[in-house]
């Protein structure tokens, strides 16, 4: 059996109702698929960079794990159906690091809690990037368009021609 380096992210509504149960889901795929468990423990709660299923936060799990081989393919599948788990990576791993049987023996202990995650709120947009926008926002004629040449502005950056601002009004 080869030993196998996991990182999994679950959705933090998973991790409100119980960490053992968040980390039991993918414990339990890595026991149900022949493996074999050297320690598991929660890595962080992040922010991130872009939502998925609608989550805009998040919670790590690590993972080291021996597997066969053969039985990998099956173990990415079944975290891919599981609606706990938003997104994985696993790689082959040479050993566990030495200080992580110690952070995964601290998660074990009975006074370890995991703190709350926060509310789960879409990052803010910098209204800056809207501004950019409308600078750019220029009015390209339709093909079918008839224009007069005074309307023309040079174009844009691929030669595209561009109507002047203000030269007519956009139909709707």
């Amino acid at each position: 059996m080869a030993l196998y380096e996991g990182m999994f992210l679950i959705d933090n509504d998973t991790v409100r109702a119980g960490w053992a149960a968040a980390k039991a889901v993918v414990t339990g795929a890595i026991t149900k698929h022949g493996g074999t468990v050297v320690t598991a423990r929660r890595w962080a709660e992040r922010q991130l960079a872009y939502g998925i299923r609608g989550r805009h936060r998040g919670t790590f799990l690590i993972a080291y794990f021996e597997m066969p081989g053969n039985n990998i393919p099956g173990f990415q599948r079944e975290l891919e159906l599981k609606p706990e788990v938003m997104r994985y990576l696993q790689v082959r791993a040479a050993e566990v690091p030495a200080p992580e049987a110690a952070l995964a023996e601290a998660e074990n202990s009975a006074d370890f809690t995991v703190p709350e995650p926060p509310a789960d709120t879409p990052p803010p947009v910098a209204p800056e990037l809207f501004a950019v926008r409308e600078e750019r926002r220029e009015r390209r004629p339709r093909p079918d368009e008839e224009i007069a040449d005074d309307e023309i502005e040079d174009g844009d950056e691929d030669g595209v021609p561009v109507l002047a601002r203000g030269s007519r009004e956009e139909e709707t």
